[in-house]
């Protein structure tokens, strides 16, 4: 980075021009990777000034393809900067840069770059898509992840594949939450499945877990709405196939996470059963849970999964002949919907 703005020193707008703007590319790419490690804004807006300074002469009638590549950084960093913001006007900006990027970048031409550009296209779409009501946004980046994987293919780049089965798969769910029916669901879970036919645990154990953490909890949902209880074993062996890589010593806010998420499956089925097995490992996922997120989640948070400990705790009295608690009837499940579930995908880039 300081290497670059040396270079600036040198290499001015007036004098190089093409050198000039190329050298801004290279110090926003410099400092959009260094706002990816921190906390706060700072970098990422510096990145995004860069970029746009080298669009100043890198325009897209002069140096088409060098255009187009500045915008797809362009709309990474602001993406990035979307996602630490609560507001939507960067993920907007970003939508827009990545629609002028596949301008340029056209699968005919480049088709790796086009559907790269398609993923960052999908994934600012469904951040932007979590965060409105509707179910427009989700619907365009099932489009642009489904676009990719026509290039994209398990045969020419796998794991790239199934990271944008991933990422499919995540925008599947989000859609299907938010309607009452279960076929994108089902295809959230058929998602999930392919990528974890390429992301297995000998070769990402990490990536693996993660996604069947979010294979766990599109069963979950699934389960929630059907009568029976396979889906809901499923996501609780999903859940349980994800906490051998995701351990406390390694990741132990994701192991929080999936113990929260094992319980309230665990929930789900011990409400629909008449023993007190499935309430009582609800229970010890919950505390499990606490164990590590009493002491850096949200209050709220930790207070919702101290509930549903205390509502399922209760539920076992009962059921085991100790009527005092005087719970019958009440569920733990309806505050779910205000606590973290599911594991998002990294880097999409």
């Amino acid at each position: 980075m300081t290497a670059y703005r040396e270079a600036l020193k040198e290499q001015t707008r007036e004098r190089v021009p093409l050198a000039w703007a190329m050298t801004q590319m290279n110090l926003g790419t410099a400092l959009w990777r260094l706002g990816e490690r921190e906390a706060g804004t700072g970098r990422l807006e510096d990145a995004v000034t860069a970029y746009r300074e080298a669009l100043k002469e890198q325009t897209r009638e002069r140096v088409p393809l060098a255009w187009a590549m500045t915008q797809v950084n362009l709309g990474a960093a602001l993406a990035r900067l979307g996602t630490r913001e609560t507001g939507t006007a960067r993920l907007e900006e970003a939508v827009a840069a990545f629609h002028a990027a596949l301008e340029e970048i056209r699968r005919d031409q480049v088709s790796l770059q086009w559907a790269m550009t398609q993923v960052n296209l999908g994934a600012a779409l469904a951040t932007l898509g979590a965060r409105q009501s509707g179910t427009t946004r989700l619907e365009e980046a099932v489009a642009a992840y489904r676009a990719a994987l026509e290039e994209r293919t398990r045969e020419r780049v796998p794991l790239q594949w199934a990271m944008t089965q991933m990422n499919l798969g995540t925008a599947l769910e989000m859609l299907g939450e938010r309607e009452s029916g279960t076929t994108h669901l089902e295809e959230a879970v058929a998602a999930y499945q392919s990528a974890l036919e390429e992301r297995t645990r000998d070769r990402v154990p990490l990536d693996w877990a993660m996604t069947q953490m979010n294979l766990g909890t599109a069963l979950e949902v699934l389960g929630e709405r059907e009568s029976g209880t396979v889906r809901l074993e499923e996501a609780v062996t999903a859940y349980r196939a994800a906490l051998e890589e995701r351990t406390r010593d390694r990741v132990p806010l994701d192991w929080a996470m999936t113990q929260m998420n094992l319980g309230n499956a665990l929930w789900n089925l011990g409400e629909r059963e008449s023993g007190t097995v499935r309430l009582e490992e609800a229970v010890a996922a919950w505390s499990e849970c606490l164990a590590v997120s009493t002491f850096v989640w949200p209050a709220e948070w930790v207070r919702i999964v101290e509930t549903r400990r205390d509502v399922a705790q209760a539920e076992i009295k009962r059921r085991s002949g100790d009527r005092s608690c005087g719970l019958r009837g009440v569920a733990c499940s309806g505050s779910r919907a205000r606590a973290p579930r599911r594991s998002r995908p990294g880097r999409r880039r």
